[in-house]
């Protein structure tokens, strides 16, 4: 029997790098292991409406460079960088309270512009989560998602989930929408998947978008 693996995970270091990337922080592993995940907790939940498409983490012994992907720069960046400069200070206030800073290491932040929103599979799920929020039915929300998607050149398929209180009936359930294909067993295929709740009255309901953008070869690799 086979096991259901993260279609991330399955393909590192195939066609997928690592999205903590560390350099010469082997005393301080267990600190700096702790940092990127307070980091990556606070900015998912800080930028929520900011349609955050993935968060990258950099280290070597003198830099903790945070790369942030959005759909939304200019909301996060804000006038003349303040919004930034801003977000730097609380990410440091709260490593110092949970003393998760490696010491030497400098705080940098990056804003990385997510070109075609469509077709990352993060913000893709937080468009469903903020329909579903706004009260639209779910099965609509589901069918323009993925007419939208799909309307990408990039997009050859796409996969939604959603699993709860669908349409706040007593008993929880799950539906599946599907178009196009999603070869989760050919590792060079290139999968963006993505979890992501919607916040409802009567209690969250669960998201997953499986996006499929065509495979990926060496060729491809090198001159990207």
């Amino acid at each position: 029997m086979s096991h259901t693996v993260h279609p991330y995970s399955h393909r590192l270091g195939i066609i997928r790098d690592w999205k903590s990337r560390w350099f010469l922080v082997d005393k301080n592993y267990r600190t700096a292991l702790k940092a990127d995940l307070l980091i990556r907790e606070f900015l998912t939940k800080q930028l929520r409406a900011n349609y955050l498409g993935g968060i990258d983490i950099e280290r070597n012994q003198k830099t903790l460079r945070v790369i942030i992907k959005t759909s939304r720069p200019g909301m996060l960046i804000g006038k003349a960088g303040d919004g930034v400069v801003k977000l730097r200070e609380k990410v440091l206030r709260l490593l110092r309270e949970n003393k998760a800073i490696v010491v030497g290491q400098e705080l940098k932040m990056d804003i990385e512009e997510v070109r075609s929103p469509e077709s990352n599979a993060a913000i893709a799920a937080m468009m469903v989560a903020e329909s579903l929020e706004k009260r639209l039915p779910f099965r609509r929300v589901m069918k323009q998602s993925i007419e939208k998607i799909m309307a990408n050149k990039e997009v050859q398929g796409i996969r939604i989930h959603l699993g709860g209180r669908l349409g706040g009936a007593e008993i929880a359930r799950s539906e599946d929408m599907k178009k196009g294909r999603i070869p989760l067993q050919t590792l060079r295929a290139d999968i963006d998947f993505a979890r992501e709740k919607a916040h409802m009255t009567y209690g969250d309901i669960g998201i997953k978008v499986w996006i499929y953008k065509g495979e990926v070869f060496k060729k491809d690799q090198k001159n990207s």
